[in-house]
This record gives structure tokens, sequence and C-alpha cells, in this order.
């Protein structure tokens, strides 16, 4: 029986990448006199790797003019991805990215239908509470039963590190939870930890790039969630 819900967030609860984070770190580049921009296409090959600090440094690796020693590319990751949290959190602030259709309608129905729901994201802490508060008010944290974010996990997605710590922290089996993702790499995790998942395609990982071999419910992209439907499909999936 399903009993919670596991959020994603970038790309999921709202389309954050393309117009929120690759946003952030341009103005990040710019705010450090970097020559340095990351247009829709590159940050969209970016995004098979998880993680800001961890797609700086990637792209460092091909980047000329980038710091030759790891210890100093390391050290401007750092300073770069604090900065883009805080633009990203200006780009939030001023209202420039909305929740995807009939994601809060969906997070209202659960609680009042009495399902827990958690946060299981490997984006910061910080890119969490600056989009939650925005898009639920000042006492979001109050909607879930648990939050991971980037800050506790040592592996992130795809390894399924951060599920498992979802479930052992609520106390659930994996039938018991449903992952809603929006990416491969969010699916891979789930699908490791044996999570059912349901995948809702986004800007950055439209269905043809999701594999079919995840064995996910593929949720349209323009139609609301109905947690009626949700029941059904996990209750087939278990």
């Amino acid at each position: 029986m399903l009993e919670t819900l596991l959020w994603d967030i970038d790309g999921t609860v709202a389309e954050t990448e393309r117009d929120g984070h690759r946003v952030a770190f341009n103005r990040a580049f710019e705010e450090a006199e970097l020559d340095w921009h990351w247009d829709e296409a590159r940050y969209g090959e970016l995004l098979v790797i998880t993680g800001g600090r961890e797609r700086l440094l990637a792209d460092m690796v091909e980047r000329p003019g980038a710091p030759n020693s790891a210890t100093d590319r390391q050290a401007l990751a750092l300073r770069l991805h604090l900065r883009k949290n805080h633009w990203y959190a200006a780009l939030v602030g001023e209202g420039r990215i909305a929740p995807r259709p009939g994601v809060l309608a969906l997070m209202r129905d659960a609680a009042a239908a009495g399902l827990s729901q958690a946060i299981v994201t490997t984006t910061s802490r910080d890119n969490v509470r600056a989009l939650m508060s925005r898009l639920l008010g000042p006492s979001w944290v109050s909607t879930f039963a648990l939050v991971l974010c980037g800050e506790d996990t040592v592996r992130k997605k795809p390894d399924p590190e951060i599920y498992l710590q979802a479930l052992s922290a609520l106390g659930l089996r994996p039938d018991q939870a449903l992952a809603i993702e929006d990416s491969a790499p969010g699916g891979l995790a789930a699908r490791a930890a044996a999570v059912p998942l349901l995948l809702r395609p986004s800007v950055y990982f439209p269905q043809a790039t999701l594999p079919a071999s995840l064995g996910a419910w593929v949720y349209p992209v323009d139609q609301d969630f109905r947690l009626p439907e949700l029941r059904r499909w996990h209750a087939t999936a278990c």
C-alpha cells in the first residue's frame, strides 16, 4: 500500500535547471569576471553529472583558462557554487521559477489523504529552502516528514544512497513508497533502491531520454497529477 511520496526537486517540482540554475551559474561567472557562459545546449550536456560543483569541475577539465591544479579547481568550484546559490535564490525570490502543473495540488491532496511526503534530492539545502519557501510559504518544511539534500549523502544520484537513507529514516519498505523523478539519473537511483518509480519528463529530460529498462510509469507532461491514478499504478507496480 502506498504510504509516502518521495519527491525529487530539480526538474520534477519545478523546471529549475534551464531558467534557474543555468542562469545563476552564468551570473556567478560574470560576477567573477570569467569569460565563461553555459548556453542551454551545454548545460544540458552537463546535466548527466549530478551536483553543481561536480558539473563545474567536469567543465573545467575541458575549458581553456581554468586553473591547472586540481586543488585550485576545487577552490574555484566551491566559490562559484556558493555564488550560484545566491543568484539562484534571487531568481526564485523574483518569481522566475514556477511549479510544474499539478505539483502543489498533488502535495495538498496527498497531505489531505494522510500520505506522508519527503524530499529526496541531491541539490543543496539552501536551494531547496529557497524554492519551497517560495512555493509553499515559510512553513513549507511542515509538509514533509523528511528532507534529504545533497549535503546528506556521499554518493549522489544515480547511486541509490539517498533513497536508501530515506527509507531507513522513515521506517518504510520500498514498496510502501513512490519516487517521483524527471530524469534517468534520478530514476536509476530510485530503481536501484527498489522503489516504484513515476517519471514525468522535463525540458532537459524528454521522454526519449528515459530508458524503458527503468520499468517506470511515464506520466504525461501536460497532464496534472491525480492521486487516485498514482494509487492505482502503485498497486499494480508492487
